[in-house]
């Protein structure tokens, strides 16, 4: 396959980007969409120019470091994460857009590498469990009704790889942390911390600078894991319970 791509290039987080465009010949339709930017990073580094910068990490749909937007979706055509993209879901001289992540709470820092920190510092809001529990508990000893546990293991799905950001016209984070609450909320273990988790996480998330939801749904459709809009309910609910008790209603 020979291909045209345009990339973003940005030599860091305060210079001005710009669309690039490379041509790549002798692509193989079996090879991962990375690879073939690995292809075209082999091919720049043998001219003497800088190779474009792209996050990735397991290459096998788990971590959640690969992000980009292709031809204006996010991880690409198909409904999967871009590592798992393959070339055979693209024809024989395509033209390919490649830009990074685009929101304000995910600035770029080099190409097509953005700053994620701000889930990071989502999950350290509430996103865990601190009641200590010592060893690992027969599995038995604290019975979880099956609807609720598989719930709870929809929602453990997600790997913060942002798409669901990168997705909204509004740059919102709410499918994301959803998620992270909705998988502990609904466990007993979880139990203890309900409420202070969900306003912290809600407060971080609102402090962090994403957009406002107004359920289009374009995060559950770029979902690579497929976490429910409904997520989004679940959370409101949990926000609306923990706010009225808060105040003592």
């Amino acid at each position: 396959m020979k291909l045209t791509l345009r990339v973003w290039r940005q030599k860091n987080a305060d210079a001005d980007g710009t669309m690039s465009t490379y041509e790549v010949d002798g692509i193989s339709p079996d090879m991962s969409f990375l690879e073939m930017l690995d292809t075209l990073n082999e091919e720049l580094i043998l001219k003497g120019e800088d190779p474009v910068a792209f996050d990735h990490d397991c290459r096998e749909g788990i971590c959640g470091a690969c992000s980009l937007v292709i031809n204006g979706d996010a991880h690409g055509p198909e409904r999967t994460t871009t590592c798992q993209l393959h070339m055979r879901s693209f024809q024989d001289g395509d033209t390919i857009d490649i830009e990074p992540w685009r929101a304000a709470a995910f600035p770029v820092i080099k190409d097509l590498v953005v700053d994620r920190s701000a889930f990071d510092r989502i999950i350290q809001a509430g996103g865990y469990i601190t009641a200590p529990t010592g060893s690992a508990p027969e599995a038995h000893a604290t019975p979880v009704p099956k609807p609720d546990a598989d719930f709870a293991f929809e929602h453990a799905e997600c790997i913060g790889c942002g798409a669901c950001v990168a997705a909204c016209p509004n740059g919102a984070a709410m499918l994301f942390t959803s998620a992270k609450i909705n998988h502990l909320n609904v466990l007993p273990q979880g139990a203890p911390e309900r409420e202070t988790r969900v306003l912290n996480m809600v407060a971080q998330m609102d402090e962090e600078g994403f957009g406002g939801c107004t359920l289009t749904g374009e995060c559950a459709t770029a979902c690579p894991k497929g976490i429910p809009l409904m997520s989004i309910t679940g959370m409101n609910k949990e926000w609306l319970r923990a706010t009225r008790k808060a105040a003592g209603k």
